[in-house]
């Protein structure tokens, strides 16, 4: 199966790679063999896929233990209509709320960032399946919009939706 193309903003793609830069560096400091796995969710992953609906957060999970400075972990940009946004890395983001599958992060897509060293960080997309599974456990408006969007989108189908949280 193919992966999607990938549909930012260019300025949000761009806060968004400037803020995990930021973050390769303060995980760089620390002595680790191999890049660290960053496993995007949420609202920022769901941009990536559909240019839909920006996301002021990153909803991430970090898969090694690390102290984050917020401060530096926000950008302040302008998206293609000219509107100011700001996008801050969510260090308090907390996955074990949500349901998702126990393979929802080796199956996340590596997405490639310009001035992020892969070396240090490994920056990954919960797949559109597992983006839509983890929107079922909250459930709220803009979570069922977001699913309606991903099935419109021909980015997942009911019954793999269905399957995979089952599994869940």
């Amino acid at each position: 199966m193919s992966l999607p193309a990938l549909k930012p903003d260019p300025a949000y793609l761009e806060a968004f790679a400037t803020i995990m830069s930021r973050l390769g560096r303060a995980l760089a400091s620390g002595a680790r063999s191999g890049p660290v796995k960053v496993c995007v969710a949420g609202g920022a992953a769901f941009h990536f896929y559909t240019g839909a609906r920006m996301s002021r957060d990153i909803d991430a999970r970090v898969m090694a233990r690390v102290l984050l400075d917020p401060a530096d972990l926000q950008v302040a940009y302008r998206d293609v209509d000219g509107h100011a946004r700001l996008l801050y890395f969510d260090t308090q983001y907390n996955d074990s709320f949500a349901l998702l599958h126990a393979d929802a992060y080796d199956a996340a897509r590596p997405v490639a960032l310009d001035g992020v060293d892969s070396e240090v960080i490994d920056v990954r997309l919960l797949t559109p399946l597992d983006l839509a599974v983890s929107k079922l456990s909250r459930f709220n408006d803009q979570d069922q919009e977001d699913i309606r969007i991903l099935a419109r989108s021909n980015l997942i189908e009911a019954t793999a939706v269905r399957r995979r949280a089952e599994e869940a």
